[in-house]
């Protein structure tokens, strides 16, 4: 398959790409950020003004794709117009890689929720051949992210065990969500540093990093509308060590802070990832 290049730079930060955010995203400097990141299905196909400022700020800054809507754990066929139309715009953007969640999003209809899928061996097998296809029509590897889950039906593995196995059967790689391994980690009641490194960190190309929500004691909500909280800026540092400083985006998906404020955060990520420079020396940083 062909390698997708991240310009063989590991210690990229960027910041995603929300309508909201527009016209402050036209006053940023160069230094600012080093790529964005979108959700295709928001951005193929439109005109007007919404799609002269995406063309003006994708021209100033790399485009990586985070997919909401492929259904990868569904039933349905996927979706072959909608994978076109990413392959297309992968092409048009010069985009160098495409992530999607772990989850189902509906099968007789759209849902607007990622669903947690079965941890089963019956649903690794179903999931891998449905990435396989994803990547055969894309021609290259694409992403899972690690995916932050309220209820889990049907255990039959673990949930590291679980990614552990569609990402080796499907070949694969892993988009690491540290935000997302702490929210599961108070919701389902694990070590979340062990959970890290339960992972399959030599798979991992790409990080997110997000504020979320605390709904109670012993709940917590995966929001991407608040600041990044100390211990999930700690499993970030954690994940550099084992893995490098991958390139690594900041979520933000409503209520947002001036853009200042959002720019400290981007530059914490920054002194991360220089701190943890040298720490895996041998990493791959490209997707193949």
């Amino acid at each position: 398959m062909d390698e997708l290049n991240l310009n063989n730079r590991s210690a990229l930060a960027g910041l995603g790409l929300r309508r909201g955010l527009m016209s402050a995203f036209k006053q940023l400097s160069p230094d600012d950020i080093d790529f964005i990141e979108v959700a295709p299905e928001n951005w193929i196909g439109i005109g007007g003004r919404y799609g002269r400022s995406f063309r003006e700020i994708a021209e100033r800054y790399p485009v990586y794709l985070h997919g909401l809507s492929l259904n990868i754990g569904g039933f349905s066929p996927l979706d072959a117009s909608l994978l076109k139309d990413i392959k297309q715009f992968m092409a048009d953007f010069d985009c160098p890689l495409y992530s999607e969640h772990l989850t189902y999003c509906g099968d007789e209809g759209q849902l607007y929720d990622l669903l947690p899928i079965p941890f089963t061996e019956e649903a690794v097998h179903h999931v891998a051949d449905r990435v396989k296809q994803v990547q055969d029509v894309l021609g290259s590897r694409i992403l899972l992210e690690n995916a932050s889950y309220y209820a889990a039906p049907a255990q039959e593995m673990s949930e590291s065990e679980f990614i552990n196995a569609v990402l080796t059967e499907a070949d694969c790689e892993l988009l690491l969500d540290v935000n997302n391994i702490y929210v599961n980690s108070i919701n389902h009641r694990y070590d979340p540093h062990e959970f890290l490194h339960s992972l399959p960190l030599e798979r991992a190309r790409y990080v997110h990093i997000a504020g979320h929500y605390d709904e109670a004691e012993d709940l917590r909500v995966d929001t991407h509308g608040s600041d990044v909280i100390d211990p999930v800026w700690a499993l970030l540092d954690a994940a550099y060590e084992r893995c490098g400083p991958l390139p690594t985006l900041l979520e933000r998906d409503f209520n947002f802070p001036p853009m200042a404020e959002l720019l400290l955060e981007v530059e914490r990520i920054k002194r991360a990832q220089a701190i943890n420079e040298g720490s895996v020396a041998s990493h791959r940083f490209a997707v193949r």
